[in-house]
């Protein structure tokens, strides 16, 4: 969901550029697209004041997932937005539970995989069956029902920012299993793939391609 005013053009261009359909972006009659503020130190360690703006508005009758192959939702939407994502997803549905926030106890149930640092797994209500826990650059482990059954560690980069790693882990680990890799190695592609998000200044930009992934993986 986004408003009338050029962040919107901005946010929706990166989306075009890597040819994501935007269709299905809501878009309301005044000047409100959500932003970051985002303050980052000389170890690339960030802080981020949110503003939601439009995120914020859209509405369970805005959400239609068709039949998609996996969902992603995290928390900058209403819970109710949530929800109805979780019950239209056929397949397999993600959480990235963040920021840190209560999670209602449905839409954790639905979840088949619940992505989270340690702040934000501190925030759950209950523990998620399948849990893939960022440790930062230590890397992250995956746990069944609480218990460890896979854990990776990120490629050697030189960490500059750490915007967005969440979210580029997150993608390539949801994107390495619906590729039906095994869990260590869907593990170890989504700790290279946050990885290079952190070695890069900015969000959007930072992202890395598949192309990349393999490139920083291969073994020398």
């Amino acid at each position: 969901c986004v408003g009338s005013d050029h962040l919107a053009t901005l946010a929706q261009s990166g989306l075009r550029s890597a040819e994501v359909d935007v269709k299905q972006v809501v878009h309301i009659g005044w000047p409100d697209t959500g932003l970051a503020l985002i303050l980052v130190d000389e170890s690339g360690e960030n802080q981020i004041v949110v503003v939601p703006g439009a995120n914020g508005r859209l509405e369970p009758d805005d959400v239609e997932v068709f039949d998609a192959d996996a969902v992603l939702c995290q928390l900058e939407i209403p819970d109710e937005a949530i929800g109805v994502a979780a019950k239209q997803a056929q397949h397999f549905f993600c959480l990235n539970a963040a920021p840190a926030r209560q999670v209602p106890s449905d839409i954790l149930d639905r979840a088949d995989l619940v992505v989270v640092n340690r702040y934000e797994l501190e925030a759950l209500p209950a523990t998620p069956s399948l849990t893939a826990l960022t440790l930062g650059e230590e890397g992250a482990v995956l746990l069944e029902e609480g218990v460890e059954v896979a854990r990776a560690r990120p490629p050697q980069v030189d960490a500059v920012d750490g915007t967005a790693a969440g979210d580029a882990f997150t993608a390539c680990l949801v994107v390495s299993l619906l590729e039906g890799r095994d869990r260590e190695e869907a593990l170890r592609r989504a700790c290279a793939a946050g990885a290079l998000a952190a070695s890069r200044p900015g969000a959007q930009p930072s992202l890395p391609t598949v192309a990349e992934v393999d490139e920083i993986l291969r073994p020398p």
